[in-house]
């Protein structure tokens, strides 16, 4: 989750002004909280998170303390490929997360069988996805989802419309995962170049060759 700032400044002279800054991590927005805070010349200070909710600056101080040791600042990569002859689908999903200090990289595929198509691939990647996230203990975070499915992301966003009743059960099926969790999703398509890893999953998978790895990075 980003939280922008807002505070007052105060100047003899002059009316009190509002200033707000630009959204940033939960990390730097409280050390620039904190520094402001020290400086004397800023009054009441308020931190925003992405969907509006308020945090004084105790309360912002116990909530990254508890958000600490959970996984957050997720990122997650997820691409489908399907196999016509066999109606099977490579599933491979990455995610970067953060948790206490540290950087992670989440690696993981998986087989599914009697799919019809490549996009319907792509749903079921997104949705492989989520069950990790699920399994890993994420709640009620914001989460950006990158894959080179722009039909799966333009859909999900709602800015696309959905007319096969195959794909609209996936929908279904994502939307009320997402619900679930409580994540706060953001969809960014990445062209295939990007991509390259979790599509390699996907093929690994196809091939027989599962992979399920958690590392740290720097």
């Amino acid at each position: 989750m980003k939280y922008k700032l807002e505070w007052e400044f105060k100047a003899k002279g002059i009316e009190t002004i509002l200033f707000s800054s630009d959204f940033l991590d939960g990390e730097h927005a409280l050390q620039a909280g904190e520094e402001l805070e020290r400086s004397g010349k800023a009054g009441e200070i308020n931190f925003i998170d992405e969907i509006g909710t308020s945090w004084s600056m105790k309360e912002m101080r116990k909530l990254l303390a508890e958000v600490e040791e959970e996984p957050h600042d997720l990122t997650v990569y997820f691409d489908g490929g399907f196999d016509r002859e066999s109606n099977k689908a490579g599933l491979g999903a990455i995610i970067y997360f953060k948790q206490g200090k540290k950087k992670y990289r989440l690696r993981a595929n998986e087989l599914f069988e009697d799919l019809e198509t490549n996009n319907e691939a792509e749903y079921a990647a997104l949705y492989f996805a989520l069950t990790i996230l699920d399994e890993m203990g994420v709640r009620n975070m914001s989460c950006e989802f990158k894959g080179d499915s722009q039909v799966v992301l333009k859909q999900l966003e709602g800015e696309w419309p959905c007319y096969e009743e195959t794909l609209n059960r996936w929908l279904d099926r994502i939307e009320n995962k997402i619900k679930n969790l409580g994540l706060y999703p953001k969809y960014n398509p990445v062209g295939r170049k990007e991509n390259k890893e979790a599509d390699k999953l996907a093929t690994q998978a196809l091939q027989g060759k599962f992979i399920n790895s958690k590392m740290q990075i720097l």
